[in-house]
């Protein structure tokens, strides 16, 4: 299932606020807010029972100072008030009240910096989004990963990058792909539709681009998966080894050993194959690491060596090729390719 997705420099403790509330951030997001706080007009429901607690002390002494039978109707009738006004005062939660206040408060501080999938991502792109967050979850859960044989440390901090980075894309071509879609649904001379078809290829490569990004980030889950299938049968194997002496004593007992050499020999074999093959595993999901993490370098050096090549030539009123914008997505023109 597709959560909301949070800009990672959010505090994390709002980041998990927002995730735990999509649909409160769908109705802030439509206009709603929250009623004014009203004045705490109520006791704090721990004074009020130490309140009851010493009037049940006093009750107490009361009764041993005077006739109990005088006092039953003063007791009963204080009793009640005790609980009328316990039941008043918690009557209705502060909880829900105060994650609404400050859920609105923080929504509005950190507007722009989280998405909804169910506004803010069409169908394909919400397909996208959740493969993208399927790989992203497993990779962080895994076992590899905590027990620090991957570089858990740039996973933390690139994973969650990598998943706004591709929501952001995401999100773009989403708003532009509906744009496209009315324009289109309400109708279009032939002239038009041949200068829309520029368009609908930039909306194509750009998509494709944002898939690539995508497919990466699933092929470093399925090494991390190997991984994992490595290790358990790597331990597997260590629990049979351990178990070799009971069987080689059992073997020399029964005067059967000469005759399980070769089987226990290969055992050991066995285990360290699948030693080398865990090795292998985790090599093969540092080299997927590496190379998602490098294709976004790449991108950022091949714009700005662009953009020195652009600033050194000068500007030019004929050029020689069409004019690509750079990645960051501000140009308020068609999603550039990640």
């Amino acid at each position: 299932m597709r959560r909301v997705v949070v800009d990672p420099e959010v505090p994390a403790r709002t980041a998990d606020l927002f995730r735990q509330h999509a649909s409160m951030l769908s109705r802030i997001r439509a206009g709603w807010s929250p009623e004014p706080a009203e004045p705490a007009s109520r006791l704090p429901v721990r004074f009020l029972w130490s309140g009851g607690a010493m009037s049940a002390l006093l009750l107490a002494c009361l009764l041993f100072l005077a006739d109990a039978g005088q006092l039953f109707f003063f007791v009963l009738a204080l009793l009640a008030l005790v609980v009328l006004v316990g039941f008043l005062t918690a009557r209705e939660p502060l909880e829900p009240e105060a994650t609404e206040h400050d859920l609105y408060r923080e929504a509005r501080w950190y507007e722009g910096r989280y998405l909804l999938p169910a506004e803010d991502f069409d169908y394909n792109a919400g397909q996208l989004l959740e493969r993208a967050q399927q790989a992203i979850d497993f990779i962080l859960r895994s076992r590899v990963n905590a027990m620090g044989m991957l570089d858990d440390v740039r996973n933390a901090v690139m994973l969650p990058s990598q998943e706004w980075e591709i929501a952001q894309l995401l999100t773009k071509l989403s708003a532009l792909r509906n744009e496209h879609h009315e324009f289109v649904y309400g109708g279009s001379t032939p002239e038009v539709a041949a200068a829309m078809a520029p368009l609908e290829r930039a909306l194509a490569a750009s998509e494709a681009a944002v898939l690539a990004r995508v497919e990466a980030l699933e092929r470093y889950a399925g090494h991390v998966s190997d991984a994992e299938r490595a290790l358990r049968a790597h331990e597997q194997i260590e629990i049979l080894r351990s178990r070799l002496p009971r069987y080689e004593e059992l073997l020399a007992e029964s005067g059967a050993d000469a005759f399980a050499v070769p089987e226990i020999g290969k055992l050991t074999e066995d285990a360290g194959h699948l030693e080398q093959a865990l090795r292998d595993s985790v090599r093969s999901a540092h080299e997927a690491f590496r190379h998602l993490d490098g294709s976004a370098t790449d991108r950022a050096t091949h714009s700005a060596a662009n953009g020195a090549a652009n600033g050194a030539a000068g500007p030019s009123t004929s050029p020689s090729g069409p004019v690509h914008p750079p990645n960051s997505g501000n140009s308020g023109e068609e999603p550039s390719a990640p």
